[in-house]
């Protein structure tokens, strides 16, 4: 667990003080910008498989995140936002399989929080903005259809999961996922490094199911690095139409 609170390594005792962690966020996001900068330098009318690649996921998460749950108008404001969300998430994730990095970047609380806080106030601002502050809280709290003494237990219930609940399960889902993810990949190789160089002779045959172990577990942080950051995405979009709607 001593791996999510490293010491420091840059800059120590001043508010710029950098851990193992947040330098691999700082590469993570300067590789993802390098990538998006050389990919838009170099587009072709015939695209490359690099360019169809890229041209492929920024299609993804136009049209299967953002319109698909905001409708066209809704999704065309907030795309950056959501292409933002689901490649910074995407790139913190995927730092938890890279050599010499070995762990993700949203493993720590500060990026998962930050994300979430990001959404929480975008969709309340936009619930604002198109209904009114006072509409806004009758959508958000107020269920059409239940008869009134109802009301008196809904509305608190509606209140704690608008207000509280969502923005911390946006920020437990990817964080507990990442955490899990770190903890089974350290388990699987430490047990293979044991059975290989520690255990006696009779033992050795189960480092071969730890490695396996751990080549698996290796291709599933790879998909929950995907999932995780689709789920983010999709969520960010849903809550923001959710907010704007004046229909439950």
């Amino acid at each position: 667990m001593m791996e999510f609170f490293p010491p420091a390594v840059l800059f120590e005792g001043t508010p710029f003080e950098m851990n193992r962690i947040m330098i691999i966020r700082v590469i993570a996001a300067l590789a993802l910008c390098a990538v998006f900068a050389i990919g838009a330098r170099r587009l072709k009318l015939v695209p490359s498989r690099g360019q169809s690649v890229m041209e492929m996921t920024l299609d993804f998460v136009r049209v299967s995140i953002a319109e698909d749950s905001m409708g066209k108008k809704m999704a065309e404001r907030f795309l950056p936002l959501i292409t933002t969300i689901f490649f910074m998430v995407l790139a913190l994730n995927i730092t938890g399989i890279i050599p010499f990095l070995n762990i993700a970047g949203s493993s720590v609380v500060g990026v998962p929080l930050l994300l979430a806080l990001i959404v929480y106030f975008s969709y309340h601002i936009e619930g604002i903005r198109e209904l009114g502050l006072f509409g806004y809280l009758k959508n958000a709290l107020v269920l059409p259809g239940v008869p009134l003494p109802l009301q008196f237990l809904m509305v608190p219930i509606e209140a704690l999961t608008k207000f509280v609940i969502q923005p911390f399960t946006l920020t437990l889902r990817l964080l507990c996922n990442m955490i899990v993810g770190h903890l089974l990949l350290v388990l699987c190789f430490s047990a293979t490094w044991f059975f290989f160089f520690d255990a006696s002779l009779g033992f050795k045959f189960f480092g071969i199911i730890t490695i396996a172990g751990g080549f698996f577990v290796t291709l599933l942080e790879i998909l929950i690095a995907l999932l995780q950051a689709y789920v983010f995405a999709l969520l960010a979009a849903v809550y923001i139409r959710q907010a704007a709607s004046a229909e439950h």
